[in-house]
């Protein structure tokens, strides 16, 4: 699994016309999935973005987790986050997984962060998307579980 994590102010996002998932300050987290990701690889990412130390502390310094500083997070399903240019200018998608297999693993992913007490908004699987958010820092980080 790929996540890609912003640190933001605030964030939400839109399907279809309808405000699906919206937080203040927090995680904005794009996840990816591939064919042999499962729920290994899900359950690490939960622990991954619980604990990664990306918000300030009181001297400004990324130390501090999510969690620590009572933060929410905004899960968007994303499998361009596997796309290969390696052949060209035109992404293949060959090595994102297919909905039917992807879909239970980010659920995952959302569901276990709740369970660690975070409030957890989400994007809409299979939609298209108009993802807004304010990047404090900016703050990005690609994670690979």
């Amino acid at each position: 699994m790929r996540a890609l994590v912003q640190r933001v102010s605030r964030a939400s996002v839109v399907a279809e016309d309808e405000l699906v998932g919206e937080i203040g300050m927090g995680l904005c987290v794009f996840v990816g999935v591939t064919h042999d990701d499962g729920p290994a690889q899900a359950d690490r990412l939960v622990d991954k973005l619980a604990g990664l130390r990306l918000m300030d502390d009181a001297d400004g310094v990324m130390n501090r987790s999510v969690v620590d500083v009572g933060g929410a997070v905004l899960v968007v399903s994303q499998f361009t986050l596997y796309g290969d240019t390696s052949k060209g200018r035109r992404p293949t998608w060959m090595a994102a997984a297919l909905p039917d297999r992807a879909e239970p693993l980010v659920n995952r992913v959302v569901a276990g962060l709740r369970e660690r007490g975070l409030e957890v908004a989400t994007g809409r699987f299979r939609a298209d998307m108009v993802v807004d958010l304010a990047n404090e820092g900016p703050a990005t980080l690609m994670l690979e579980v």
